[in-house]
């Protein structure tokens, strides 16, 4: 609901918490931060920042980036002794409690913080302390210029409610509470920004980083697309609710470097980075790779409003910020998110059917990559995303599998077992709305969110009630065990052929191979394949192959070869030189296509349903 500036200003007068955050500076990357607690617990308060960040799934210690803190009381010095590594309690004291304290921020993610005297962004995860027993009262932070004629020209981009400033500017904002105020990143800086209407509801853009000629017309109109074909999705026409945004404003937050690529979803906004070379330009209309990507991250971060936002797993129900939160679930919340977020784009008419098929085709075929798959099931691969998704190494394709990518291959099975078993009449669309209606609609009301999580058992039960199917013998299979997802039978109904076009002729050594200055550099080995049996390892660094020099594009030189044959390979380990006999095997990565039959015979009714979003009967 919406709340008046003056009735935030008062209750937050009666909360007595107050922020104060700037760019002190920007050369040595510090944010100066000072909290002020009219009333602090008789005992001694208890401050601390959060380890993590919801959305990315690993410990983050932000309290290592506190390089100085400390703590006064009517002008006295109150002692400030650390109690953990992400806690601090203060002496008892008479009257408010003010902390002072600097943060270092030089992180170019969209996880922490980053300051220079270019641009500055934060996350209140890793910037704002949070005060232990008061955290459902309001929160204002006064957000300051920094000093100095180059920074005259600075605004701000962010969701966050205002106060005492004008939206943009510099000034005091409010958030209902600390898990409010933590889930509003902030960027500053002399941004580009773009606006549009969503079905009513006012979208921002902010693009930070040298971007020429970038197109931001295009931008817009291809943003509002999106942004309307989800809302709608949620909320379709003929609803009580029809058409109607769970947020009031929505701000994407990007990022534009030479190579990068990611995002990070908050309640009213997300926080992106990309490749400038992604983003479009002036009098160029084709739909590059690139701009593809980008307008396919942009879909998923805003699905994320709704899942996983909103609607959100038990053990997110409320966050526990200093502790991880396990949960099973993940290739629900990002995996669906996944296989929505490329379908979106084909459901606004952004692509066509044709380009939606290579980005399953690509899903797939990186899926099928890793032997991994076999040994980890999704709903492992969800719980253990804190020690192995998040902390990935050179062995990861041979020992786990990704949520996000057979989790969306699952949503993907999920909706075509749904409507061909339904005849039609249902579809994993229906199961996401009535998530929304049971575990979101009705709990974001007053800024809470905190909601009413869902469990696995809640999710395969709602899965069964909605579709009248019994799906546990699919959830056992494909979500809970290894079993690869029968996707050429599930697709045959929709009139769309799956081949495997690898060339069995074609040599391989089983590795993915990165370019480390001049050298050829083994990234990973995978299970099973020439170089594996042979005894190279990921970090070893190709020299030769009978006695030529290994160039660039390893390929290039192992098309002389055939299947069968016998190499000897120079390569350094470390220091020393190694030399390896190989017999070369057939390159076995998957090369899974999807083709549409020019005339099938049936299936012509449920694809056209499944990838225009609606029901056949």
């Amino acid at each position: 609901m919406k709340k008046s500036t003056s009735k935030f200003a008062v209750k937050s007068a009666r909360s007595g918490l107050s922020y104060s955050i700037v760019a002190v500076d920007p050369a040595a990357h510090l944010f100066a931060v000072t909290l002020t607690i009219i009333e602090p617990a008789a005992v001694g308060q208890i401050v601390a920042l959060p380890a993590w960040i919801p959305g990315s799934y690993m410990i983050r210690e932000f309290a290592r980036n506190i390089v100085q803190i400390r703590a006064e009381s009517n002008g006295r010095k109150i002692v400030l002794k650390k109690i953990d590594k992400h806690s601090w309690q203060a002496a008892p004291c008479d009257g408010p409690l003010t902390l002072h304290y600097q943060v270092y921020a030089w992180d170019l993610s969209v996880r922490m913080a980053h300051l220079d005297q270019t641009r500055a962004f934060f996350n209140g995860a890793s910037v704002f302390l949070r005060v232990v027993g008061q955290e459902s009262v309001m929160h204002v932070v006064d957000i300051q210029r920094p000093q100095g004629e180059a920074y005259e020209s600075w605004r701000i981009a962010t969701a966050l409610p205002t106060l005492k400033a004008k939206r943009g500017s510099f000034g005091s904002y409010v958030a209902a509470n600390y898990d409010e105020l933590i889930d509003h990143p902030v960027e500053m800086g002399t941004f580009q920004l773009l606006s549009f209407k969503a079905h009513g509801v006012p979208h921002e853009m902010a693009i930070t980083g040298n971007v020429p000629n970038l197109d931001l017309v295009r931008l817009s109109a291809d943003l509002k697309k999106i942004c309307e074909t989800q809302i709608a999705f949620f909320e379709p026409a003929g609803s009580k609710f029809a058409k109607r945004a769970p947020m009031e404003r929505y701000v994407f937050m990007t990022l534009a470097v030479g190579d990068g690529y990611g995002g990070l979803e908050h309640r009213a906004s997300t926080a992106l980075i990309c490749s400038r070379a992604d983003l479009p330009v002036k009098g160029q209309a084709e739909m590059s790779d690139g701009y593809r990507n980008f307008l396919g991250l942009c879909s998923h971060e805003y699905f994320h409003t709704w899942n996983v936002k909103r609607i959100k797993p038990a053990a997110f129900a409320p966050y526990d910020l200093q502790v991880e939160n396990y949960t099973p679930l993940l290739w629900l919340f990002e995996g669906f998110t996944s296989y929505y977020d490329d379908l979106m784009l084909l459901r606004s008419g952004l692509i066509d059917q044709q380009a939606y098929f290579k980005l399953i085709e690509k899903t797939v075929n990186g899926v099928l990559l890793g032997s991994g798959r076999h040994k980890q099931s999704v709903a492992e691969s969800s719980f253990d995303a804190w020690v192995k998704y998040y902390r990935q190494d050179e062995n990861a394709p041979n020992a786990i599998v990704s949520y996000y990518t057979k989790g969306s291959l699952v949503a993907l099975a999920l909706d075509l077992t749904i409507r061909s078993e339904t005849k039609g009449k249902k579809s994993l669309d229906d199961v996401m709305r009535a998530l929304w209606q049971r575990y979101g609609r009705d709990f974001y009301a007053d800024n809470a969110l905190s909601g009413r999580g869902v469990s696995e058992a809640a999710v395969e039960a709602l899965f069964d009630e909605v579709t009248g199917l019994k799906l546990k013998r699919f959830f056992d299979r494909y979500v809970r065990a290894t079993d690869d997802l029968p996707l050429a039978k599930l697709l045959a109904p929709t009139g769309i052929v799956v081949a495997d076009r690898r060339k069995p002729g074609k040599p391989s050594l089983g590795v993915r191979a990165v370019n480390s200055g001049n050298d050829c550099r083994l990234a990973n080995v995978y299970e099973g394949g020439a170089a594996h049996r042979a005894g190279l390892s990921a970090g070893d660094v190709l020299l030769a192959i009978d006695g030529i020099r290994v160039p660039a594009k390893l390929d290039t030189l192992l098309a002389r070869y055939r299947v069968g044959d016998t190499i000897t390979v120079h390569a350094f380990r470390r220091d020393e030189l190694l030399v390896f006999s190989i017999r070369l095997l057939a390159d076995s990565a998957p090369q899974v296509s999807l083709d549409a039959e020019a005339k099938p015979a049936l299936g012509t009714a449920m694809r056209s349903a499944w990838l225009a979003g609606r029901n056949s009967r």
